[in-house]
């Protein structure tokens, strides 16, 4: 069983860049897709990103594409997304998850504590 730990939030003014981590642990993530999530305040959990499992296709969402990129280093067992052109919009806690489907946006059920993001105006 694979357990994830997000880091790298914090607070950040608009236009400007964060990058988060997602540590596994339990088992090597060369196994599977990976993917980031977001919940904002009275909003449901919604897909982020995705990055497949060995040839590094990516996928994601409309309101991200062109500033949110998702890596993985599968030799260190993380993933990454780095954000630039940070907007208020963005502001959520982020949560990464295993993924599965061809779309690689159905996530598994179980959730880490996420790692908040707040960008400010």
């Amino acid at each position: 069983q694979v357990q994830l730990v997000e880091s790298g939030g914090g607070l950040v003014q608009v236009g400007g860049s964060l990058r988060l981590s997602c540590a596994a642990s339990g088992q090597s993530i060369s196994y599977y897709a990976v993917g980031w999530f977001r919940q904002a305040p009275g909003k449901a959990r919604e897909f982020v990103a995705a990055i497949s499992r060995i040839e590094g296709r990516t996928n994601y969402a409309d309101s991200v594409k062109g500033r949110f990129t998702i890596s993985r280093d599968n030799a260190k067992n993380t993933i990454s997304l780095q954000m630039n052109s940070l907007k208020p919009e963005d502001t959520a806690v982020y949560y990464c998850n295993l993924v599965y489907g061809s779309t690689m946006t159905s996530p598994l059920d179980s959730w880490g504590q996420g790692t908040q993001v707040t960008v400010s105006s």
